[in-house]
């Protein structure tokens, strides 16, 4: 049983609630008919009723029925989740009156259901950007307590199974914080390290990358790896993280016990931290087209609540593919 399999497994022991507020979108509903089939999870489509029952006729869907379609414009709890969210917003100056404009929003929709406890996760992007899925996200879920970062990241399954854990590795941050701080790269490092044990299910050994190792390169650049790994350690001891240390360094083995003598981490790293959101990025990138490695996410951590963000380019199978994860990290929280 592969990694996706195993997660798809997991996921219907648990028959969590997932929200889908692009609950017209073709590929969202073709989405839902493959997860409601398999029973994967359950899921709650917003959007009109007789649009989502008109596409799913035209698509040939035949599992669309057992989903929860909730109309953004006519809920029965709109006033109640307005008056959530002018208690979250208060100090904003959020009116009842703006309040139930926005419940009528699907993406606003959606975190308050989270938040009032009628949903466990959600699935967006397909349709919306990144900055409008996370928004509502952040003024209403907001981020685990002692968490002050979003992150995201990919697992990355590679057909070479010389590295990581049989080919499987974590990379992260790949999708949020352009430039982390210290501090926000240790709690990148060792939520990343939460996601691999709970997600991938491996026990993580978190290499925090740069272009120095141990020490041979002096920049400041280099001292924030640094400095964050030490915080890293400290904010989680249990996990096996070290740095700073080169790519090489840390995946290759014969290159980490030259560069890195006595770390329990480098040549064998599993879980990849880098320093800035653009090395994260352009690395998941080029390694998912030039070695043919299958990315699968990204996987937003450090939210109080799964939320995940699709690419607007997402396939069908992407959409199951995260839905299953989402369902998966309800389950562990």
């Amino acid at each position: 049983m592969d990694l996706l399999q195993k997660i798809k497994a997991n996921a219907k022991l648990h028959n969590k609630k997932i929200v889908l507020p692009e609950g017209t979108e073709e590929r969202t509903l073709q989405a839902t008919d493959i997860l409601l089939e398999e029973g994967i999870a359950q899921i709650i489509l917003i959007g009109a009723p007789e649009v989502i029952k008109s596409e799913a006729t035209r698509l040939g869907l035949k599992n669309i029925d057992k989903a929860i379609i909730v109309n953004p414009k006519s809920h029965e709890k709109m006033e109640a989740y307005a008056e959530i969210l002018v208690e979250l917003r208060k100090k904003k100056g959020m009116t009842m009156e703006q309040a139930m404009g926005l419940v009528q929003d699907p993406l606003y929709l959606a975190t308050l259901m989270i938040k009032a406890g009628d949903a466990d996760g959600e699935v967006a992007g397909a349709l919306n950007a990144t900055g409008d899925v996370l928004r509502p996200a952040f003024q209403i879920v907001k981020t685990m307590p002692g968490i002050s970062v979003v992150s995201g990241a990919f697992i990355m399954i590679m057909k070479d199974k010389s590295y990581g854990d049989n080919g499987m590795m974590v990379f992260a941050d790949c999708a949020v914080h352009p430039n982390p701080t210290a501090s926000e790269l240790a709690e990148i490092a060792v939520a990343t390290a939460k996601t691999t044990k709970a997600i991938a299910q491996m026990e993580p050994r978190v290499a925090m990358l740069s272009f120095s190792t141990k020490g041979s390169g002096k920049h400041e650049m280099v001292d924030k790896v640094v400095e964050a790994t030490r915080l890293a350690k400290e904010m989680a001891p249990e996990f096996q993280i070290d740095g700073e240390m080169q790519a090489d360094a840390a995946i290759v083995e014969a290159i980490g016990s030259k560069k890195a003598p006595g770390s329990e981490v480098a040549g064998k790293a599993n879980v990849l931290v880098f320093p800035t959101l653009e090395v994260g990025n352009i690395s998941y990138k080029l390694v998912q087209r030039l070695a043919g490695a299958e990315a699968v996410g990204p996987v937003l951590q450090g939210m109080a609540a799964p939320i995940n963000d699709l690419s607007r380019g997402c396939s069908v199978s992407d959409i199951v593919n995260l839905v299953a994860i989402t369902a998966n990290q309800a389950a562990g929280m």
